[in-house]
């Protein structure tokens, strides 16, 4: 699984961060920083709640 963000997209309003923060994480910057774009596969539960709570649909799985 690897993760694709769209960043023109991306508000980096920290509701993917709230459902896998081992993956997303919102800076002082305030932009997003995938930390791990092939996360492992026990992830997948955390990675989808994101991908479905972002407001703007900017993150997507791709297998």
């Amino acid at each position: 699984m690897r993760i694709v963000v769209d960043f023109d997209l991306c508000e980096s309003n920290a509701l993917c961060m709230a459902a896998a923060p081992e993956v997303f994480e919102v800076r002082d910057d305030d932009f997003l920083y995938v930390l791990q774009e092939e996360p492992a596969e026990d992830l997948r539960p955390k990675v989808e709640a994101a991908v479905r709570a972002c407001p703007k649909a900017a993150i997507s799985i791709v297998d």
